[in-house]
């Protein structure tokens, strides 16, 4: 029966050991789980700020993308706007300078026609007074001489005829 002692079971032993793993595991319980436990709640308060601080920065971040996608659609809608009043600006200001420069021609052309009526009226002066001068030139020679009939007829269209090439 020795042998029956080596392996046989001892009942107080395992009562003893059943209390020491109580024991342990009451102050284990005691001692450890509530740290561990106070450890695992703060880092889940911690990751949960962190979540909520991501979660505030991704709102924030959705919130000024929206805000500056509306003031990039509004800068392109009064970029429009100021292209559109400049053109409008710009034909308005051709406008006015093509009827400026048609008022100016139309004034040239006016002043043209008034200079030209004016040197025909002294061209028209001086074949008079040239005519004059030859009237007076043709009734000294008459003078001088005494005229015929023929010669008369003669000075006469000679008159006429110097009077039409100066015409």
């Amino acid at each position: 029966m020795n042998t029956l002692d080596i392996i046989s079971i001892n009942i107080w032993q395992i009562i003893i050991s059943l209390c020491n793993l109580v024991i342990l595991f009451l102050l284990f319980k005691k001692l450890l789980f509530k740290p561990v436990k106070n450890m695992i709640a703060e880092r889940q308060a911690k990751v949960d700020k962190e979540l909520d601080l991501a979660r505030q920065a991704m709102e924030e971040a959705e919130n000024d993308r929206t805000l500056w996608q509306n003031r990039l659609d509004h800068a392109e809608d009064e970029a429009g706007e100021i292209i559109k009043k400049a053109v409008s600006k710009a034909d308005r200001k051709s406008e006015t300078i093509i009827s400026t420069a048609k008022e100016r021609a139309d004034g040239i052309v006016r002043q043209a026609k008034l200079e030209a009526e004016l040197e025909q009226k002294r061209s028209e002066e001086g074949i008079k007074k040239e005519i004059v001068d030859l009237s007076s030139i043709l009734t000294g020679k008459m003078l001088k001489r005494e005229i015929n009939t023929d010669d008369h007829r003669e000075l006469i269209d000679e008159f006429i005829d110097e009077i039409g090439e100066i015409s």
